[in-house]
């Protein structure tokens, strides 16, 4: 009775569901989102340190016949601050498999009090212990070398140890493919399976192996890790794939199982899962270019090499935009997960409803993503301009970026970061609000400018690092100027086919960049004023039309981040002006005398009017 089941062999279960297609998969949000560098948390025998800590949570959780553990109740246990505390179960919220969990749907200012299941945030510590898959050599570095940057004057004050530092050497590296990540972290679990499984059981009265239990409740708290199917949350219920709680009668306990039973059983699984996953690589490794795996090279730097493909994990890959617009819509996206991978020199626009999104290895691009409801992280960009709606935001090992934000948890900054800005939220587009309902982002609750930063070095990196520099806290982001604040402007392409009702930024502006934003808003208003009511002859208004398209060319190249239509009409005429010395042509206007103006290619253009609008 106590020996591994096995799926094919019971006759009460014919299990449909567990077969040679339906394959064990890690569930990769908490791989990807749910890594904390807390050095109090990176525990060198998590089993050893996670017993005793379970016990004295249990003795302590708000609630004894649900052992839920509050954020007072965590801090204490860990010795951490209250904020780290809160920091544990905000992460933990935007992760955790079970949606009808009280924390997923507790407000904001309520997750403290409402606290995780023991069961879940012992999970959750556990694999802070995780170390990430190391950045992969990219198989054609002469082609990846046309579209990557070149070497920032910031490099030489890197220490030589650094993430982003590894990411940008002269061999450049690039996010592990998906089924080397899936095969990393299934040998984790393997390795560490019996340890997770024996602090989900319960004692009984026996000896060996066989005194530990594990109930159908606590089985599904596996679900936190793992996974059947491909369709991540909408997958197969992890108590429906077992054989042995398969057919449990809804309306009576369903008998624990011996642990070992359940060891054994998921060793076979993910034993099975690797011996595909490794097939599949030796086919791709072995095989033509273009598989169907999300290892894609990029083929030159022009839209063609584009690619933006879904994956069977329920993500949708772009992947190699560069030098182009490149827009999704929520009718093009059929899955709940975005990456944007390696994208340079273009403006990207995700104007959907997403649980998670990721922005990784990206430069000299403008990226707006729609509404994220669980996570973001951006990691490894430079001169990246971000524009997100979200719960929660992770920045790691960027540098020269800047984030307008609308975010209902502090931003979270890591790694090795250099001259990160912030700012309030700056867009819209007519679905936007709904979208943010959709995935419950909350307008009122926006701070964008609570940067929280931890550590410079991040522990689950898998690289060695100077003794004392795990110590040491991530450089934060300032926040921009408000007079360099401007609106960003969506275009709506697709005009009556996704009517919404969204008309303006959701987000409330603070004082300060609301004030310049009427300023701006005034000064441009004036200027059309001005030049509609002068006159001006027909040669000047060629001369005046030909210096102003060579001035917004030549501003365009020394601002390469704000491409195209998507400049803010006001700060693009304000800037025009500025460079133009329009206030010569205002003063003409009141009586003083025309100016000249060099072009860069040394002519000099003489104006005496301005130009009608």
């Amino acid at each position: 009775m106590n020996d591994p089941m096995e799926p094919s062999t019971s006759k009460s279960d014919p299990n449909p569901i567990i077969g040679p297609i339906t394959l064990l998969h890690p569930r990769r949000e908490p791989f990807e989102h749910g890594l904390l560098p807390i050095q109090k948390l990176i525990f060198t025998d998590p089993l050893q340190a996670l017993i005793p800590l379970k016990q004295k949570l249990s003795s302590s959780s708000s609630s004894s016949s649900t052992h839920r553990v509050n954020s007072d109740a965590l801090a204490d246990a860990l010795q951490i601050s209250s904020e780290h505390a809160r920091l544990i179960l905000d992460t933990l919220a935007s992760v955790i498999h079970s949606e009808p969990d009280p924390l997923v749907n507790a407000h904001p200012d309520d997750v403290g009090s409402v606290g995780s299941d023991l069961r879940d945030l012992i999970l959750f510590l556990y694999i802070q212990s995780y170390k990430r898959l190391l950045p992969r050599s990219h198989k054609d570095s002469a082609a990846v070398a046309d579209v990557w940057p070149s070497t920032s004057a910031f490099d030489g004050y890197l220490s030589a140890l650094s993430p982003l530092q590894l990411v940008r050497s002269n061999t450049r590296r690039f996010m592990p493919s998906q089924a080397d990540e899936e095969a990393h972290q299934l040998s984790y679990l393997q390795k560490h399976l019996a340890n997770i499984i024996s602090l989900l059981s319960e004692p009984v009265e026996g000896e060996g192996e066989e005194s530990l239990v594990l109930t159908m409740e606590g089985f599904e708290h596996l679900g936190f890790l793992i996974q059947f199917g491909d369709k991540g949350s909408e997958g197969i219920p992890l108590s429906q794939a077992a054989p042995f709680f398969a057919n449990s009668d809804p309306d009576m306990p369903a008998v624990p199982v011996p642990a070992s039973q359940v060891l054994d059983w998921l060793l076979e699984n993910i034993a099975s899962s690797l011996e595909h996953i490794t097939d599949k690589i030796s086919a791709k490794e072995n095989g033509p270019q273009g598989g169907s795996d999300q290892d894609v090279a990029m083929a030159d730097a022009s839209s063609s090499s584009v690619r933006a493909s879904p994956s069977a994990r329920n993500c949708c890959f772009i992947e190699g935009v560069s030098k182009s617009s490149y827009v999704k819509q929520a009718s093009d996206l059929k899955h709940s997960s975005v990456k944007v991978i390696n994208c340079h020199d273009s403006v990207i626009y995700i104007l959907a409803p997403l649980r998670y999104a990721t922005i990784y290895g990206c430069s000299d691009a403008t990226i707006v993503l729609g509404a994220v409801g669980k996570a973001v992280r951006v990691e490894h960009c430079e001169r990246v301009h971000v524009i997100i709606a979200a719960k929660r935001v992770c920045i790691a090992n960027c540098r020269e970026c800047l984030f307008f934000l609308g975010v209902n948890q502090r931003p979270l900054v890591v790694g090795d970061n250099h001259k990160l800005q912030v700012a309030p939220y700056n867009t819209f587009y007519s679905q936007l609000e709904e979208h943010m309902t959709e995935v419950g982002i909350q307008a009122t609750m926006n701070r964008w400018d609570e940067p929280l930063a931890l550590g410079a070095v991040d522990p689950h990196d898998s690289l060695s690092h100077p003794a004392g520099v795990s110590d040491a806290q991530a450089e934060s982001a300032a926040q921009l100027d408000p007079d360099q604040f401007t609106n960003f402007l969506i275009p709506n392409w697709f005009e009556g086919e996704s009517a919404g009702s969204t008309k303006d930024n959701p987000f409330p502006l603070p004082d300060a960049y609301l004030k310049s934003q009427l300023r701006n808003q005034k000064n441009l208003s004036e200027i059309k004023q001005i030049l509609r009511e002068a006159p001006l002859e027909e040669n000047r208004k060629r001369e005046l039309s030909c210096a102003l398209h060579v001035y917004f060319k030549d501003w365009l190249y020394g601002n390469p981040l704000s491409l195209l239509p998507v400049i803010y009409v006001s700060y693009t005429v304000y800037k025009v002006i500025e460079t133009l010395r329009l206030d010569g042509m205002i003063r003409q206007v009141y009586g003083f005398n025309s100016f000249s103006s060099p072009l860069p290619d040394g002519r000099v253009i003489s104006v005496g009017g301005q130009e009608t609008s």
